[in-house]
C-alpha cells in the first residue's frame, strides 16, 4: 500500500497547526482508503469496481467505508485534496516580495516535478486515475468539485501575495487561473505518453498554460 498523504503533487512541508491524534488517523484512514480506490480505478475502471472491492483493499470493513465516504468516486477526493493542499502549502511559503507570477510559477514546478520514485508512482498513478475520469461523469464531478474547492482556498492565499495590487476581482481571476492552469496540464498530460518530467511532463505543461494567462491577462 503506497504511503498515506501522497497525492499527485509530489512534495510539500506543512504549515498548519498539528492534527489531533483522532484527525490524524481520520486523515490517514481517509487516505488508505483514497489510495485503493485510486489504483483499482486506474486499473479497473471505475464502472467494475464497487465500494466493496476498494474497502477490502484498504482492509476496512464496507460499513466503514460508508462512514467516510457516500460513493465510490468520492472515495479519491482527500488524496486529490492533498495533493492540491500541498501545492496551495508551497505557494504560502513564498518569499514576500517575490512577483507573484515567480511564484506561482516556482510552486508550480515544486509540486508538480516528482523528487523521488515513490512521487513518480504517485503521478502516474493520478494519469491512470485523469484517464478513466475522461469516461466516467461521477468521478469526473468529483475532480472538479476538489478544484473548485481549491481555487476557493487559494484566494487568501493570492490576496496575501498580491500586497494589495491586485482588486477583488483580480484575486479571484488569478486564483481560478492557477488553478485551471494545474487542472488543464494534468488533464492534457494524462492523454498523452509523456513523461513526468521535461516538455510535455504536467510542469511544463502547467507553467506554459500560467504564462499564456499571463501574455492574455496583460
Amino acid at each position: 500500500m503506497p504511503k498515506a498523504g501522497r497525492g499527485p503533487y509530489p512534495c510539500a512541508v506543512s504549515t498548519h497547526a498539528p492534527l489531533s491524534l483522532t484527525e490524524r488517523r481520520k486523515a490517514a484512514t481517509q487516505l488508505e482508503i483514497a489510495h485503493a480506490a485510486m489504483e483499482l480505478f486506474a486499473t479497473r475502471g471505475p464502472q467494475d469496481t464497487t465500494a466493496q472491492e476498494i474497502a477490502r483493499r484498504a482492509g476496512i470493513a464496507l460499513r466503514t467505508f460508508y462512514r467516510y465516504f457516500r460513493s465510490k468516486e468520492d472515495a479519491v477526493s482527500p488524496l486529490l485534496a492533498d495533493g492540491a493542499d500541498r501545492w496551495r502549502t508551497l505557494l504560502e511559503a513564498t518569499e514576500p516580495g517575490t512577483a507573484l507570477p515567480r511564484a506561482l510559477e516556482s510552486a508550480v514546478e515544486q509540486a508538480l516535478i516528482p523528487p523521488d520514485e515513490e512521487a513518480t508512482r504517485a503521478l502516474l498513478r493520478t494519469r491512470g486515475l485523469l484517464r478513466a475520469a475522461a469516461e466516467d461523469p461521477a468521478l469526473r464531478a468529483v475532480w472538479y468539485r476538489v478544484n473548485q474547492e481549491s481555487e476557493e482556498r487559494l484566494v487568501p492565499v493570492i490576496a496575501r501575495l498580491s500586497g494589495g495590487r491586485l482588486d477583488d476581482l483580480g484575486v479571484r481571476v488569478t486564483a481560478a487561473a492557477a488553478t485551471d492552469a494545474i487542472r488543464i496540464a494534468l488533464e492534457t498530460w494524462a492523454g498523452t505518453e509523456a513523461g513526468v518530467e521535461g516538455a510535455g511532463s504536467p510542469a511544463d505543461l502547467a507553467v506554459r498554460c500560467l504564462r499564456r494567462f499571463g501574455r492574455t491577462a496583460g
